[in-house]
């Protein structure tokens, strides 16, 4: 994974420097679906929002003087929250698509996540063919790109679609289905959480570039796209990404 992230970022880095855009010290309320570690996850000690995307989006405050005051908000209202103007952008892992650019406006990819099926540890071993073939069903969380490419992986009709990924895990807990069509990136969490239960047992499967979002017209794109790339030159993102998908000493 480590690899295949750095050989991504560098595919995304532009020439020569950036002199990113001042925002004088404004604080912008960020959206975010703060159940999936390490992109977003609330630490359980301290009671605060960590992870990949909360330090990525505070990196690039750090470039543009302004803060970051992170919202967690439930996935299946987070987009109709921003329109709504709950908050000024969604920082949760939100893999770019022609789709969903039709509504809203994202960043340039800070990241490209492979998905990746959660399975029970008895089952380590199936196929995508098994998935395919066999009658195994699939589940994820609904209207994400997992769910989507979990229809696009065994059909429509063996595939079920959760309101929380937590309600998909239990269906896997409970032998309802047999796998969770997850983001990659995650995949190392879950199995530390679900040590003995649930292993990353498919890896590699379809590669979405994940951006942050914004509301269709707003200035800040802009603004984040140059603190995105400064963080890019000065070795900011490869250093957040080897903290946490690096191996570990």
């Amino acid at each position: 994974m480590k690899k295949y992230l750095f050989a991504v970022l560098a595919a995304l880095v532009l020439a020569g420097p950036v002199q990113a855009a001042d925002l004088g010290g404004k604080t912008l309320k960020v959206g975010s679906d703060t159940t999936s570690p390490p992109m977003e996850y609330v630490d359980q000690a301290s009671g605060q929002i960590v992870g990949f995307d909360v330090d990525v989006v505070n990196a690039i405050c750090a470039k543009l003087n302004c803060k970051a005051e992170f919202v967690t908000t439930g996935w299946d209202g987070i987009f109709a929250a921003l329109d709504q103007g709950n908050f000024d952008l969604v920082a949760s892992g939100v893999s770019i698509t022609d789709e969903r650019k039709k509504a809203m406006d994202f960043t340039d990819p800070y990241i490209v996540n492979s998905q990746a099926i959660l399975m029970r540890v008895a089952d380590q071993g199936l196929t995508v063919d098994d998935f395919k073939n066999n009658g195994k069903k699939l589940s994820a969380q609904a209207n994400t790109t997992d769910a989507q490419l979990a229809e696009t992986l065994v059909g429509k009709d063996k595939v079920a679609a959760y309101d929380t990924f937590s309600a998909a895990i239990l269906a896997l807990k409970n032998k309802d289905v047999d796998g969770v069509v997850i983001n990659g990136a995650n995949g190392a969490a879950y199995e530390k959480e679900f040590a003995g239960e649930l292993v990353v047992g498919i890896k590699d499967l379809q590669s979405d570039p994940l951006g942050l979002v914004f509301r269709k017209g707003d200035e800040h794109v802009a603004a984040f796209n140059e603190g995105l790339k400064a963080i890019k030159d000065d070795g900011t993102l490869a250093a957040l990404i080897d903290k946490y998908w690096g191996v570990k000493k």
